[in-house]
């Protein structure tokens, strides 16, 4: 049986049932989608597993796309005239403004870029760039600003600054967010438009226990670590991941300040449909319900309306805290395990059982008598659509490891370095990690990322309480050696829907930055009628 029609299956017996969603909306006429990848542009040079392409942005009227190279701290200039042969026409260099970029977003001519301080622990910066590469203005930001985007209405650029500590944990910055107004224009820009928001405010406060606060003295201002960002429609409103802390900051645009913090709670990995293969010593494909409680920690997140009301949807990664002075992972087997909350811990710390994933050494002994009465796991392994308030309204279970399990049986949760077999499962499994949302024939769709296995999982999300998937496409050669540069694209992170010229149209194309294998890919997206 061929792959595409795996999927298409998979997808039908998805549609049966929604794992985990409340509510229901009236289904409007659904159809599909098809992924042709047109082509693919290489970064030059040995940058195997070096971020080569991790960013992507595409201004429309110069017909460029804008992407992040950090294996050269350069923003390399693609002529995306034709779709199928991307070139570079020049690389902007950053090396005199810092370690590197992090960040890239186009707006009427105006390339915005988030670079990395050369201390990380400092300040990072805010460059601005025509789309000739000629600098128009800078301006310093909070510490690590790692993604950078433009508000709808044109008037203000926000960094999200994730404000890592240094290895020994001994300099551990705010994480923030900075509001740089450009209604002015950016050549004007000066550091005095800054404003930067920190969480001060709730360092002294109660807050939900789902959030992360664990890091070695920390207080809640240096704890939190701002990942990507997604903005009302109206731009007065942010909403911010907090990944590592499994928790969205909501960000008040005007005012710069944060007005509130949203723990996301745990997922039930016992509940049917929500299970996962929790272990690369199980001889197979086993994605079964456990005693497990997963944190969230998502890294992309989007926003978009349904039906008048403001839906926000996160790429649940998962991301643990390795440093030299600090690491949170341990391996279950590992572990003293209550005997009371669990009587066949035996079983359960088997290899093949529960004894090789990864939970976290911070949360779990709920009596403090040295054994672990819960467990907590790294990821989601999903996608999870939440309401404005943050309020979960659907998660996708565990349809993401069922749906690549079914396309690639030999190359189940596979890494992005090699071709294996069941190397993931112990440690957050496909790894959803970028997303971008684009409205489409009058529907609202999802493109996933997902970042180990690779390939690009859609899903009409038009009804937040009920999507559907509508196709995986992957275009990785798992027969082709990763690091020689023959296997295809490895690691998406960047994703973005455009309007290109295809011929004598204009199409929406999907375009996909790789950061393993240093890919910048570009797909057609079809409307397939039912």
């Amino acid at each position: 049986m061929d792959r595409s029609l795996v999927v298409r299956l998979v997808a039908l017996a998805l549609a049966l049932g929604a794992p985990q969603s409340e509510g229901g909306y009236k289904k409007g006429r659904r159809f599909g989608l098809e992924l042709e990848l047109l082509g693919r542009y290489q970064a030059p040079g040995d940058v195997f597993d070096e971020s080569a392409a991790e960013i992507v942005a595409h201004d429309p009227r110069t017909r460029r796309l804008f992407v992040v190279n950090g294996a050269t701290n350069q923003i390399d200039v693609l002529d995306f005239t034709d779709p199928a042969d991307m070139t570079l026409l020049f690389s902007i260099d950053l090396g005199g403004f810092g370690a590197g970029p992090t960040s890239v977003a186009v707006r009427e001519g105006v390339v915005a870029v988030a670079v990395e301080g050369f201390v990380k622990q400092q300040a990072g910066r805010a460059l601005f760039f025509d789309t000739d590469g000629r600098l128009l203005s800078q301006v310093s930001v909070g510490a690590l600003p790692d993604m950078v985007t433009f508000t709808p209405d044109g008037k203000t650029v926000l960094t999200a600054n994730e404000g890592e500590p240094s290895a020994d944990y001994a300099d551990d910055p705010p994480g923030s967010v900075s509001v740089i107004r450009i209604r002015n224009g950016v050549r004007r820009l000066e550091q005095k438009d800054v404003c930067t928001a920190g969480f001060e405010r709730f360092n002294d406060r109660e807050l939900d226990p789902s959030i992360r606060i664990f890091g070695p003295n920390a207080m809640v201002a240096q704890d939190l670590e701002p990942e990507y960002i997604a903005v009302s429609e109206d731009s007065r409103t942010a909403w911010v991941t907090l990944q590592e802390n499994n928790a969205v900051a909501i960000l008040d645009i005007r005012e710069c300040e944060f007005e509130k913090l949203e723990g996301l709670g745990f997922k039930n990995h016992l509940r049917p449909g929500s299970g996962l293969d929790a272990s690369d010593r199980d001889g197979g494909i086993q994605i079964a319900t456990w005693p497990i409680r997963g944190m969230y920690l998502p890294d992309a997140i989007g926003r978009f309306s349904s039906r008048g009301k403001t839906f926000l949807v996160t790429a649940n990664e998962g991301d643990a805290r390795d440093y030299d002075a600090f690491a949170e992972e341990e391996r279950i087997g590992s572990l003293d395990l209550d005997p009371t909350a669990f009587p066949d811990a035996a079983a359960l710390q088997n290899n093949a059982a529960l004894g090789r994933l990864n939970v976290t050494l911070t949360r779990g002994d709920t009596d403090g008598d040295g054994d672990f009465d819960a467990l907590y796991s790294f990821g989601g392994r999903s996608f999870s659509i939440w309401d404005s308030r943050g309020q979960l309204v659907y998660d996708s279970g565990d349809a993401l490891e069922r749906i690549t399990a079914a396309a690639f049986p030999d190359f189940f949760n596979s890494d992005n370095t090699e071709n294996n077999f069941d190397n993931r499962s112990d440690n957050k499994g496909p790894e959803a990690e970028g997303l971008t949302l684009a409205n489409l024939w009058g529907r609202t769709f999802l493109f996933l990322g997902l970042e180990r296995i690779g390939g690009i999982a859609v899903f009409d999300v038009t009804d937040p309480y009920d999507p559907e998937l509508v196709v995986y496409e992957n275009p990785r050669d798992f027969l082709g050696d990763p690091e020689a540069g023959t296997a295809g694209d490895l690691g998406p992170e960047g994703l973005i829907v455009v309007q290109a010229r295809i011929g004598e149209r204009r199409e929406p194309v999907l375009v996909v930055g790789n950061e393993v294998s240093g890919t910048t890919a570009a797909f057609r997206i079809r409307k397939v009628v039912r």
